[in-house]
């Protein structure tokens, strides 16, 4: 699940430039559409996890200082899997045809954007 409405715009483009592969892989990808979501998630088994700001990139551990919090506990993992599929009514899958339709416009963006991206 990815933001809607960018923070950043070459930040948001680049993001998108990252949903073929994820598509190509078979990973669902949504596209948050009630305003800005920041946090990055993810939930293992049910009951262990983590919750925070920071993007899984040395920028973020080590010019950001941003952190996120890690948790084992089965009654953390339920709540966080229930805002998840509430969030999921709130969002727009992103299917292969539907990314497939991009404009030229858009595609040129993404392919600029992911030029500048530390996973390109």
């Amino acid at each position: 699940m990815i933001p809607c409405k960018p923070d950043h715009p070459f930040v948001y483009w680049a993001t998108l430039s990252f949903a073929a592969d994820l598509l190509d892989a078979g990973v669902r990808v949504y596209t948050y559409d009630n305003g800005f979501i920041h946090a990055k998630t993810i939930v293992v088994d049910g009951k262990a996890g983590s919750v925070g700001s920071a993007n899984w990139d040395v920028r973020s551990f080590r010019l950001n200082f941003e952190a996120n919090a890690f948790f084992y506990d089965a009654a953390v993992g339920e709540e966080l899997k229930r805002r998840f599929i509430e969030d999921l009514a709130l969002s727009t899958e992103v299917t292969p045809e539907r990314y497939g339709r991009r404009s030229r416009r858009i595609r040129f963006k993404e392919s600029v954007s992911r030029l500048f991206s530390p996973l390109g």
